[in-house]
């Protein structure tokens, strides 16, 4: 009988304001679970998909754990087909790279079962192919974190490199999902093909080369002012209702930084304490129901550390 694992892949958060396609963190929860289990038939199989509410595709060719499974397969040479079962403990559509996380969840799992045979480069690479499907484009900033965990640079795409950066011990971070969706492709669809100013560009710059060095220095005030987007956050912030009085709440409520979470609609906001996390993400929530009617989702905690893991 072949041997069946279980993968739980975390949720992220990517671009940190500046850092467009190139900066995610991995957070505690929530996340995405896999079931995968080697076949003898070829190719890749999806069982059964849960917690989608029927929405996603169970061919393996619309839905990104296939693609991000066949990848591995190729990868790998493998003769072995696979079998999966993907359970959904996210919402879709959140911000919180929900299609990243399957995609990590299915990466890791074929690799696993297949002995490791990929290095983790290549892991975030299979999993990209997922985020091809998703979003028309394969970007690393939401499964780089989903599968390494912590905070990650991608310093290029071609040839692709990715960077661990340290995440300071007493950082914390609030994450509101507000009852709506805002579709990855529309808000990537928004962003393409718009030419930027120097003006708008550099300062952009400054603030990605500073919140690395924030990093490093576990200075959680430049951190804090090192969110700043001049570019991204602007347009998407149309796409989300109440953001405006969203951010202002967070950060009168004592937010080192807050941005957009992602393509959005949930928003992010850093803290020195857990205290101050809760104490943030609470006064966000208020202002999404005041100024939008909206209810939401608040998850707290640190970075966390672990990428996508067999449980």
């Amino acid at each position: 009988m072949n041997r069946r694992i279980r993968v739980f892949a975390p949720a992220t958060v990517a671009n940190l304001g500046p850092g467009f396609d190139v900066l995610g963190l991995a957070l505690s929860r929530p996340g995405d679970e896999l079931e995968a289990e080697l076949s003898d038939q070829p190719g890749v199989e999806i069982v059964e998909v849960t917690g989608d509410g029927g929405a996603l595709s169970r061919d393996p060719q619309k839905n990104v754990v296939g693609r991000a499974a066949a990848d591995v397969l190729q990868r790998a040479h493998a003769s072995h087909g696979v079998r999966l079962w993907l359970h959904k403990q996210m919402p879709l559509a959140s911000g919180l790279g929900s299609s990243g996380a399957s995609s990590a969840a299915a990466a890791v799992a074929v690799n696993e079962l297949l002995g490791q045979p990929l290095s983790q480069a290549e892991v975030v690479l299979s999993a990209m192919e997922g985020e091809r499907a998703a979003s028309g484009t394969p970007h690393a900033d939401n499964v780089a974190p989903s599968v390494m965990g912590g905070i990650v640079l991608v310093r290029s795409y071609d040839p692709f490199e990715t960077i661990a950066l340290p995440v300071p011990e007493n950082l914390h971070i609030a994450v509101v999902h507000p009852h709506c969706k805002v579709s990855t492709a529309e808000a990537r669809r928004l962003v393409k093909g718009r030419n930027y100013g120097l003006d708008a560009i550099v300062p952009n710059l400054g603030s990605i080369a500073a919140l690395v060095a924030a990093l490093y220095r576990s200075d959680l005030p430049l951190l804090g002012r090192s969110i700043d987007d001049r570019l991204i956050e602007p347009l998407r912030a149309t796409l989300i209702p109440g953001f405006g009085k969203v951010k202002t709440a967070a950060l009168d409520a004592g937010a080192l930084g807050c941005s957009i979470a992602g393509s959005g609609p949930s928003v992010f906001a850093f803290a020195a304490d857990d205290g101050g996390a809760q104490r943030i993400g609470a006064a966000m929530q208020r202002a999404f129901k005041d100024a939008a009617h909206l209810d939401s989702d608040l998850f707290t905690g640190k970075v966390s550390t672990e990428g996508a893991r067999v449980v």
